[in-house]
């Protein structure tokens, strides 16, 4: 596992600087990042949220994570900010006649099985004009098994593994001494694997329309984890459908309601 993964502080920070480099401006185009309703579905310990708390937005976070929901209360309060966290699953969560703005999903919707119905959910949060900002890395991409947060130093830095059939990946995490809770985290990310085309299928049939679709060759995220710097997946690749699974580390949607 990377030292980021452990270290929960560093990770918000990190969050907080790409979103407020990358994210922002680039969701900016579609939609006011200063005070506005801003919710996080599986805001972890908020690291995304805290930019729009210090833009005088009103952000929520959910996550069905109580240990991120008091990292985050934590952190936003050392920080200064405001924000409202929730434990909870969002197909639960009770937003009382509230509407949202913006609605941010960054490394989330992989790991859910029914997008269909997590998609109708937030449609119904969302305020007229809002938008939905989808980030997630596409399944055929070097680390899209998530297999970073992997214990073994070695499995958490070998790409495509997760591409194995399932026995087979299955018999590799034990062989890695993997337990058995890191291996039923990573057998579910493979069950409920997304792909930039499945994805902008169910989107659609949820009854929405892309306003956007970007694809990075090198994710924003990188700058700070790695130091390098982000890359757009050229136009030419970024038309080639499956073939551009494998050559994009983050794929961004950006949606409204049809």
């Amino acid at each position: 596992m990377q030292a980021r993964h452990l270290d929960r502080r560093r990770y918000f920070m990190e969050e907080a600087a790409t979103t407020e480099k990358y994210f922002i401006p680039y969701l900016s185009r579609f939609i006011a990042t200063s005070g506005v309703r801003v919710l996080e579905v599986g805001c972890g310990e908020g690291g995304n949220l805290l930019p729009f708390a210090r833009r005088a937005c009103r952000v929520t976070g959910v996550d069905m994570s109580e240990l991120r929901i008091r990292q985050a209360q934590t952190y936003f309060r050392e920080e200064g900010a405001a924000a409202e966290l929730v434990c909870c699953d969002i197909l639960d969560y009770d937003c009382r006649g509230r509407s949202f703005d913006l609605i941010i999903m960054h490394d989330v919707v992989e790991h859910v099985p029914d997008k269909a119905a997590l998609l109708s959910k937030l449609s119904s949060m969302l305020a007229p004009h809002g938008v939905v900002f989808v980030a997630f890395p596409p399944w055929q991409m070097p680390f899209g098994g998530h297999q970073q947060i992997a214990r073994s130093r070695l499995l958490s830095r070998m790409p495509f593994v997760h591409l194995l059939p399932r026995a087979v990946y299955g018999h590799v995490l034990r062989l890695f001494g993997e337990d058995d809770f890191t291996v039923g985290e990573l057998m579910s990310i493979r069950q409920t694997r997304c792909t930039v085309e499945a994805f902008g299928r169910i989107a659609v049939r949820a009854g929405y329309a892309v306003a956007d679709m970007r694809l990075w060759m090198i994710n924003p995220h990188y700058e700070t984890k790695f130091g390098l710097r982000p890359l757009v997946l050229p136009s030419p690749l970024r038309m080639l459908p499956y073939v551009r699974n494998f050559l994009s580390s983050s794929c961004f949607y950006v949606l409204r309601r049809s």
